[in-house]
């Protein structure tokens, strides 16, 4: 299966024209599954909570809408960071699309990073993986500071999944030593979505670093983007490799765990 990642600058504030963007590129580029940023809709660093409410999506709005009508005419996956308003609640969330509408799902992320605890409320369902059955592929979800808990990737492949994706807007190096170690601990293939551009909002100046990376379940780098430029990355993937968990005759990364030792 192709799997690709699409690496952009989304303009703060300009919803339609990164949405524009996000269209043309599930149209043109070919891969059966696409990740975006995280908050790719939108942009990052709002002022506050009210700022934020006025790009939320709900359900059945006309954005939403349209991007699982591609999902299904273009026969593809997609993962698209936005801003969720459920109820009274406001979620940094990641929309999962399919070929087969039945299954799509969102998911709100769960470990809110910095200021995004003042804006955002905290995943209300956790993690989970949607078995997609037509294509036999497994996808689970997490959102750039999720990484920093590796329970956060344990816990999707203990659910079963084959796939991470990682939507991010990612402005340290750090990530690029563990997410490989995710990929690797885990087998599990691990497509990371990171941004390019800069935010200069709120008196910081936010310069996000783009190297949006595909990795292998034994942690390698399948294909890695430049920092700054934006571009597609895409790779070939095999969801069935990763789920023989063992990595010699004996010992099974996922068997071996003795759980009752572990601090909760």
């Amino acid at each position: 299966m192709n799997l690709s990642v699409k690496q952009f600058n989304p303009l703060f504030g300009e919803q339609e024209k990164n949405f524009l963007t996000i269209v043309d590129s599930i149209r043109n580029i070919p891969s059966q599954m696409i990740v975006f940023p995280e908050l790719a809709l939108t942009g990052y660093d709002f002022h506050d909570r009210k700022e934020a409410e006025k790009f939320a999506l709900n359900p059945e709005c006309d954005i939403l809408r349209e991007l699982k009508y591609l999902a299904t005419a273009e026969n593809k996956i997609l993962c698209i960071g936005y801003v969720e308003k459920s109820g009274i609640n406001l979620y940094n969330s990641a929309g999962l699309f399919f070929p087969e509408p039945s299954y799509n799902y969102v998911y709100r992320k769960t470990h809110l990073f910095y200021k995004e605890r003042m804006i955002f409320d905290e995943t209300d369902r956790g993690f989970f993986v949607v078995d997609y059955q037509p294509w036999d592929i497994k996808i689970g979800t997490m959102i750039c500071y999720d990484w920093r808990f590796p329970e956060s990737a344990r816990t999707l492949a203990l659910l079963g999944a084959d796939i991470v994706f990682c939507p991010s807007n990612l402005v340290t190096d750090v990530w690029q030593i563990a997410m490989p170690a995710r990929a690797l601990e885990n087998k599990v293939y691990l497509a990371v979505a990171n941004r390019t551009g800069a935010e200069n909002r709120n008196g910081v100046s936010l310069n996000f670093n783009g190297k949006s990376s595909i990795y292998g379940y034994n942690g390698e780098i399948l294909i890695q983007a430049h920092a700054e430029t934006e571009e597609v990355i895409t790779a070939v993937i095999d969801p069935k490799k990763t789920r023989n968990k063992y990595f010699n005759d004996i010992n099974n990364i996922f068997s071996d765990r003795k759980a009752k030792w572990y601090i909760k």
